[in-house]
């Protein structure tokens, strides 16, 4: 079915290129899905996967701070063609999932696919050519690891030879990026002062430094997201030892007890790698039914009076739940004052255990300043709103000692496929494009107009806030492999969204959208997707075809038509069969099977005689 190769063109010449029909931009769990899936259900492995990274896992690959970990049950976050009955806890670990995608890769035997220590620096489209021109920059081993703005610094310190170790050019007809949004770390706050004054150490979560020693040090953490919430109550006990950690909240997040397992974590730690290992569907039932019960939690996201009924009986559960487990001193500031379900929520199971020891204190007095070996925090406060007079939270300013501050203050959501720069049709850039119309955004969060043959695997506005990454992105690959089929079968040249169907479709996700976190300051949400997955999922079986430009070839146009003529040849053969049976006294059933037979004989025997199938 397939006819194109990985192939060098133009041999020795000064412009030879090595061609790719796909390349996928990044490692991580997308990238490995549609490695995965390009194999198996396209039968097709003519592909390449780059990752700047030194190894594949991405976000899991990068993140490694003390009790990095799923926060769903693993059941629900791993593929559902690679399911994996033998995890060794419900949440497991950051390297446990790094090992089972590193196995995914071996299974479906496409790791020799996988190109680290590579970035994809630019794509342009070749309108000519009809294919994506790519900057490869191959890097010194290690150097992708480095958020782009330590990348930048050493370039400027030790020139580009310390990061970068040739520049290659190359081709491809497809592209499918698959950098995810949490890629760049976000850097530390302008607007404070005294950074280059600060004789301590200091890095982000996500890029955790191990050689770092915390026995009997002071530690600030700047940040109360997802990740902190996991390493915050680690820092005080073996093996780091933290003489105290101040952790600085710019306001709260709504914070949900963790999912537990059927009759509890020893239990099932112990028994059902066994269990699932052995009993026939019992898998693909617990992941079912984890699925159907986040599908509950898509409630929390509505506008209706129904959806705020339901947001209002998980508040006072949620409540009520942090009233009863961290101090009294803390539950003020730890009341959120909007909606559950507005920003990402924090599945927790340590860290409002760990705000009970006395070495650890939360605040949400500003950071304003930096010194040599403290920080300074206040005067006024984050939350409460410093108007709310009769608030008890804390607003003097006082200096509290610093030797180590860990940035947790998340990602840049806001820049998508940052740094990456695709250059479409008519040299527009692929962002800039992106913000001339609001933000940040893509049809079904996977292809924008301009742009042929390229597609975005979790794109702007795939994240639903209450189900699995790992299913919306399987099933925005499952939606793009619907289009590259076309084009790798040969029956079409380029496939791009119509604008208008873009426009459309953007208009209405952010009219959905409810006013949370992820809006830039000019009010635009790039992140969430408003619908339930039970509407992504079946939007992604079943494209509007309609609402794509597809420039089929003269083999697709042919197909085309033979599928139509035989449509119509079978509708009018049904006709006369029935007829003719009937009056023979043939049943319509054994009629209908006979007709069928024939019409697939006939059909094949047409495409083969038009060199259309083998």
């Amino acid at each position: 079915m397939h006819h194109e190769t990985i192939r060098k063109v133009n041999g020795y010449d000064k412009d030879g290129y090595t061609y790719y029909p796909v390349i996928i931009v990044g490692a991580g769990e997308s990238g490995i899905a549609m490695g995965c899936r390009l194999k198996s259900e396209l039968k097709f492995d003519q592909f390449r996967i780059f990752d700047r990274q030194a190894g594949i896992g991405g976000t899991w690959w990068i993140n490694r701070y003390p009790g990095v970990a799923c926060d769903i049950p693993a059941i629900f976050y791993s593929f559902s063609f690679a399911p994996n009955p033998r995890w060794t806890s419900f949440h497991p670990s950051g390297p446990e999932i790094v090992e089972y995608l590193q196995g995914v890769c071996s299974d479906f035997e496409i790791t020799d696919k996988i190109q680290c220590n590579t970035d994809i620096e630019s794509c342009r489209w070749l309108q000519d050519e009809k294919l994506w021109e790519v900057t490869l920059k191959h890097m010194v081993a290690g150097t992708g690891d480095l958020a782009s703005k330590e990348r930048q610094q050493l370039i400027e310190e030790k020139g580009e030879s310390a990061v970068y170790s040739r520049t290659e050019t190359v081709r491809a007809k497809i592209i499918a990026s698959a950098v995810g949004g949490l890629v760049e770390p976000r850097g530390w706050p302008e607007n404070i002062p005294g950074r280059e004054n600060f004789k301590g150490i200091m890095f982000h979560s996500a890029r955790w430094d191990e050689s770092v020693s915390m026995q009997d040090k002071d530690v600030v953490v700047v940040g109360t997201g997802c990740s902190a919430a996991q390493f915050l109550p680690r820092l005080t006990k073996e093996p780091y030892n933290a003489k105290s950690v101040t952790q600085l909240m710019r306001s709260p997040p709504w914070v949900v007890p963790r999912v537990q397992p059927p009759f509890g974590e020893k239990n099932w730690n112990e028994w059902a790698p066994t269990i699932l290992s052995n009993v026939p569907g019992l898998n693909k039932l617990l992941r079912t039914l984890v699925f159907l019960g986040s599908e509950r939690d898509w409630q929390l996201f509505g506008g209706e009076d129904y959806n705020a009924k339901f947001r209002a009986r998980v508040e006072d559960e949620l409540l009520r739940h942090m009233q009863h487990t961290v101090p009294e001193k803390y539950h003020e500031i730890l009341t959120p004052d909007y909606g559950v379900g507005c920003k990402r929520r924090i599945f927790d199971a340590t860290w409002f255990p760990g705000l009970n020891d006395p070495r650890v204190e939360l605040t949400t007095l500003p950071l304003t300043s930096v010194q040599e070996r403290s920080v300074t925090l206040g005067p006024g406060r984050t939350y409460p709103d410093p108007k709310k007079t009769d608030s008890k939270a804390p607003t003097d300013e006082r200096i509290v000692p610093a030797d180590v501050i860990i940035l947790a203050n998340g990602f840049d959501t806001s820049k998508w496929l940052h740094p990456l720069k695709v250059i479409g049709q008519e040299g527009k850039d692929l962002v800039t494009t992106m913000e001339e119309r609001g933000g940040a955004q893509a049809y079904q969060a996977t292809a924008m107009d301009g742009f042929p043959n390229f597609f975005i695997i979790f794109g702007p506005n795939s994240a639903t806030g209450h189900s699995s990454v790992i299913l919306a992105s399987e099933n925005m690959v499952n939606y793009s492999l619907k289009f590259m089929k076309l084009i790798l079968s040969g029956d079409a040249e380029t496939v791009d969204v119509k604008q208008e169907e873009e426009i459309k479709y953007t208009r209405d996700i952010q009219e959905k959208l409810s006013k949370s976190w992820y809006f830039t300051a000019d009010g635009w949400n790039s992140t969430a997707y408003p619908y339930s997955q039970f509407k992504f999922t079946w939007l992604c079986m079943f494209p509007k075809w309609d609402h794509w430009n597809i420039k089929y070839t003269r083999q697709g146009i042919l197909k085309q038509r033979l599928r139509k003529g035989l449509g119509l040849l079978a509708l009018a053969a049904t006709i006369v069969g029935a007829y003719r049976a009937r009056q023979a006294g043939i049943s319509v059933t054994d009629a209908a099977r006979s007709l069928w037979r024939l019409l697939r004989m006939s059909g094949n025997d047409l495409l083969r005689s038009a060199g259309l199938i083998r």
